[in-house]
């Protein structure tokens, strides 16, 4: 019998309505939205729903302010949290979130245990840890979205420079979500061409700082974090591991030696199939890339210290 996929997506705010439309849009599969707020996370799917003859999709969409009827789901996104403001870092976020998602996890995770869970709330690599001792998952099913997101920023400020389609652009972003991030040019190409033959070094290297604060130049013109991107990056997430696609992407995976790190969550190239991360894919960086990668490191995991979990 045929068994539709379902898809628990907690936190109906931007970002996570968002998420809830595009995987509705894709018809990944059946979806959830929760939320603590009555009312809101029921009209969302209701509105989302009610759109599926136009658009052409057949998946259900169910609001709820109740775990209940997140029983059985194949994948969690987690989006729930404060959202950042003007003038406040990801980490100024950490204690608060920590608390949300540590509680909507193990909530969560305890209706359907053989899920994969996949992290969007700030700062996302330390909420993925959060989640992670929340649910008391194997590691591997337990990831965060920020890599896909930092480089398709990253992908689209090359395409824009170079006056091509984006589609045509590779490139990816280790590290931290935050402004010490590191996007790694010598690895990134058009249409098959190294971006350094391509582009002058002045023009890569303001790139590169765009990139790093990609988020808060969006943050600085709506005064509320993006959502559309976010949304966008973890819908592929969702369906390279619902459809066991092993998809070579940027993901905050848990490292176990890798990189010569243990004990923390961060961005990494990493295969992403139906077991959540399947191999975390080491590269070789320069000595300049492996001393700015370990100085992201740092930031997400001094953080750490600060949680009780």
């Amino acid at each position: 019998m045929f068994k539709r996929f379902k898809i628990t997506v907690i936190g109906s705010g931007a970002t996570g309505a968002t998420t809830a439309h595009l995987l509705a849009l894709k018809e990944l599969g059946d979806v959830v939205l929760v939320d603590v707020v009555e009312g809101i996370p029921q009209g969302k799917a209701l509105d989302m729903w009610e759109s599926g003859p136009i658009e052409r999709f057949s998946v259900n969409l169910t609001g709820t302010n109740q775990y209940d009827e997140t029983a059985g789901s194949d994948v969690i996104v987690v989006t729930a949290g404060m959202p950042r403001k003007p003038g406040m870092s990801r980490d100024d976020l950490l204690k608060t979130n920590a608390d949300i998602v540590y509680q909507v996890v193990e909530k969560s995770s305890r209706l359907s245990p053989e899920a994969a869970i996949v992290v969007l709330s700030n700062p996302a690599d330390v909420m993925a840890y959060v989640a992670q001792k929340a649910s008391n998952f194997p590691p591997q099913r337990v990831m965060g979205q920020a890599g896909v997101l930092d480089s398709a920023r990253f992908r689209a400020f090359l395409a824009a420079a170079l006056k091509v389609s984006p589609k045509d652009v590779t490139a990816f972003v280790m590290g931290g979500h935050g402004d010490a991030m590191v996007p790694l040019v010598r690895y990134s190409s058009a249409g098959g061409i190294p971006v350094e033959a391509l582009l002058s070094k002045q023009v890569l290297d303001d790139i590169v700082a765009r990139t790093r604060t990609g988020g808060g130049e969006v943050l600085s013109l709506m005064k509320v974090s993006a959502y559309y991107a976010p949304g966008s990056s973890l819908a592929e997430m969702v369906k390279a591991v619902l459809f066991d696609e092993r998809r070579i992407l940027p993901t905050i995976s848990y490292l176990n030696g890798e990189y010569g790190e243990r004990d923390l969550y961060v961005g990494v190239p990493a295969i992403l199939g139906g077991n959540g991360v399947e191999k975390v894919l080491e590269i070789d960086l320069t000595a300049e890339e492996r001393q700015a990668f370990q100085i992201s490191v740092k930031s997400v995991r001094d953080p750490l210290s600060l949680l009780t979990y």
